[in-house]
């Protein structure tokens, strides 16, 4: 997947297609506009190919490598405490981002150069709580996780459903006997390759998808369009890059790994992520980087990885935390410190579950915003810009997933080694 400099190949493609999309859009006028968004719509068939190619084959993929990353470490005890460990990390560091969005947000203030183009909507505030589930529904809930029908989870996308699914037949079979477990295991396996196979025919497509998508993206919105909300997008893009920097210094300090190596080994991966917004469209590649260059074994990653693909949402928890509080201040609302920590928790609650798919924090947003009382309206100011914001925060997402890998991998190494089994000869 990575022969040929693929990195190289996705920046020239983006480029290309950026210097494209402007001469055909608005902002220069070298085609009437309907022309340029029929041009645009065809240049991204490529793109739309691919990620329809990737979203076709993501969910056997998930299937077959979680329950084959769980049946890899053919240990129960081991196996409960790495997946205790990796849902913390994914929610304590969504959770730091979501707080890292809300106070550069606040400092920065980039609602103010809007304040007044919109009418005030301060009063919507004070029904703030009101759709947040009762005690007396969370029971429900929680068990509402569970795929009743694991088929109907499959059809409609229900990714934390599919997840906990493929975690349960993994454990199962864990604990069933080797000579039983073998055939599913096997099985799994030319499902994985099977997928795997058609990913590398869709991974051809990148550098052409990448061209097609960001010469719609920007034949669409034009170039002025996009500096006018220079602020809002220079501030979640300020946030997006304290949140690497936290990651390369845990990595660094936990670890034990350079950063600027990390960023080297995934810097494929992580700019196919920036293009396609898609944290599924690059699982795959994820995978083999975090194998192949990382040194994670696959009982790890090919456990880790999809999980994150799922619940592993940082990036756009920060992204929704700078929305929030930006059109918090367009409007001229007040939040306060409960309100922010409610933001807090809906981000991470929200992101746990969410597709990983392109536009899905737009969905997210708009529940956030009800949750704490700013006019999910307010979304139409922000969506010119979604799209550019969708690609920075979906390759903080895939740095979350690579870095907890690393981690991951560290931690049960070093178990492994200091166990009795170990120490026999």
């Amino acid at each position: 997947m990575v022969k040929g400099r693929l990195w190289l190949k996705v920046l020239v493609g983006m480029g290309l297609g950026l210097i494209v999309g402007t001469l055909l859009g608005p902002s220069v006028g070298l085609v009437a506009p309907n022309t340029g968004t029929l041009i645009g719509n065809w240049l991204a068939f490529p793109g739309q190919l691919f990620l329809a190619t990737i979203q076709m084959i993501v969910i056997p993929l998930v299937i077959a490598s979680v329950v084959r990353g769980l049946a890899a470490s053919e240990n129960l005890d081991q196996l409960r405490r790495l997946g205790v460990r990796v849902t913390t990390f994914f929610v304590i560091t969504t959770a730091i981002a979501a707080a890292i969005g809300l106070w550069i947000g606040s400092l920065v203030n980039p609602g103010s150069m809007m304040k007044g183009l919109v009418a005030p909507e301060s009063s919507e505030a004070g029904n703030a709580v009101k759709d947040l589930p009762s005690a007396v529904d969370l029971p429900q809930t929680l068990i509402g996780l569970l795929p009743g029908n694991p088929l109907d989870a499959m059809v409609e996308g229900q990714m934390l459903q599919v997840v906990l699914f493929s975690i349960i037949v993994g454990i199962a079979l864990v604990s069933m006997e080797q000579n039983k477990s073998r055939p599913m295991l096997d099985l799994l396996d030319s499902l994985q390759q099977i997928c795997m196979t058609v990913v590398g025919w869709a991974m051809r497509l990148a550098p052409y998808a990448v061209f097609g998508l960001m010469a719609q993206l920007t034949t669409t919105i034009g170039v002025s369009a996009m500096l006018g909300m220079a602020s809002y997008v220079a501030t979640v893009v300020l946030g997006l890059l304290i949140m690497l920097g936290v990651y390369l210094l845990i990595l660094r300090v936990i670890g034990g790994q350079a950063p600027i190596r990390f960023l080297r080994d995934t810097r494929d991966v992580l700019l196919l992520a920036f293009s396609t917004s898609s944290s599924a469209a690059v699982m795959p590649l994820s995978i083999k980087t975090a194998e192949d260059k990382l040194g994670v074994r696959p009982s790890v990653s090919q456990f880790v990885i999809p999980l994150g693909a799922t619940i592993n949402m940082n990036g756009t928890a920060l992204y929704q935390a700078v929305a929030t509080i930006f059109l918090a201040q367009v409007y001229g609302i007040e939040l306060g410190m409960g309100s922010m920590a409610l933001v807090v928790a809906m981000a991470v609650g929200a992101s746990i579950g969410s597709p990983a798919t392109p536009g899905v924090g737009i969905v997210i947003l708009a529940m956030v915003l009800q949750t704490v009382g700013v006019p999910p309206a307010g979304i139409a100011l922000i969506m010119g810009v979604d799209r550019i914001l969708d690609m920075c925060r979906t390759a903080i997402n895939v740095t979350g997933d690579l870095v907890t890998c690393r981690l991951m991998e560290n931690w049960s190494g070093r178990r492994l080694d200091s166990s009795p089994a170990a120490e026999q000869p």
